[in-house]
């Protein structure tokens, strides 16, 4: 055999080699991976709807014997007695918190008695309090509802205002909202009325927007996995800002 065709030989078991290897690697990955590309899902679009099915109590009425308006208390336990009227805070005979209030504009708290006692520092002190039904979702009748300013120690009654403002029900701060469930949005306009004062809520989870006229819970659907800011806010409806201190809320919720 002369070199010539020695090195026609070396050339070309060279090419074979090169050939052979790729599509060896290239079986080796399908095999590994499978035959079968799955089909990418591609997500829902999040959406807001009206909760439906809401339950009404207009003879409910909350009343609050104390405190008074602007009354004020020592530093320490503070007594709240309510009179509830055509409303029982049982559910199925049983106790149950359909009382919730919420101070200064912070997390909603449920009680299932109407005369318990909280302590508080030295403040200036708004209370917002109203009825729930067995979802826990706020009524919304009037009388169903009410607010009240005090003071504890040396402190000044809040500045007088006529603006509307908000009290945030649902969601509760670093509520977690399993994947796969809807997200409930429920609140309360008080001092105004939305539709007859030119209001809208409108509503941020993130970068997801919407906004409402109506004072009805919303459902927000197909959410995903993450960690999300939802601020509510008061406006006016050609989106000027209400000066009041509780006209806008922000929770921080997390999809799991």
């Amino acid at each position: 055999m002369n070199k010539i065709q020695i090195t026609l030989l070396i050339v070309s078991l060279w090419v074979v080699s090169c050939s052979s290897g790729p599509k060896e690697a290239k079986e080796s990955t399908a095999a590994e991976e499978g035959t079968t590309a799955l089909p990418e899902v591609t997500p829902l679009p999040v959406t807001f709807t009206l909760v439906d099915s809401l339950s009404f109590f207009p003879d409910a009425i909350l009343e609050l014997n104390t405190p008074l308006s602007n009354q004020v208390f020592k530093p320490g336990k503070v007594p709240f007695e309510f009179n509830i009227k055509n409303f029982s805070l049982k559910t199925k005979g049983v106790a149950a918190p359909r009382l919730v209030m919420i101070l200064n504009g912070g997390e909603p708290e449920g009680f299932s008695a109407p005369i318990f006692q909280r302590e508080l520092a030295r403040g200036t002190y708004r209370t917002v309090a109203f009825l729930v039904d067995q979802k826990g979702l706020s009524l919304k009748n009037f009388g169903n509802y009410l607010d009240r300013d005090f003071l504890v120690g040396d402190s000044r009654p809040f500045p007088y205002s006529a603006e509307p403002y908000l009290a945030i029900n649902l969601p509760r701060n670093e509520q977690i909202i399993p994947l796969g469930e809807e997200l409930i949005l429920d609140f309360l306009v008080l001092g105004g009325d939305l539709k007859l004062d030119g209001l809208k809520v409108k509503i941020w989870i993130n970068a997801y927007q919407t906004e409402t006229n109506q004072l009805v819970p919303l459902r927000v659907s197909n959410l995903p996995v993450g960690d999300y800011q939802v601020k509510i806010q008061l406006l006016r409806t050609s989106n000027k800002e209400l000066e009041g201190p509780f006209s806008s809320s922000t929770k921080t919720i997390y999809v799991r």
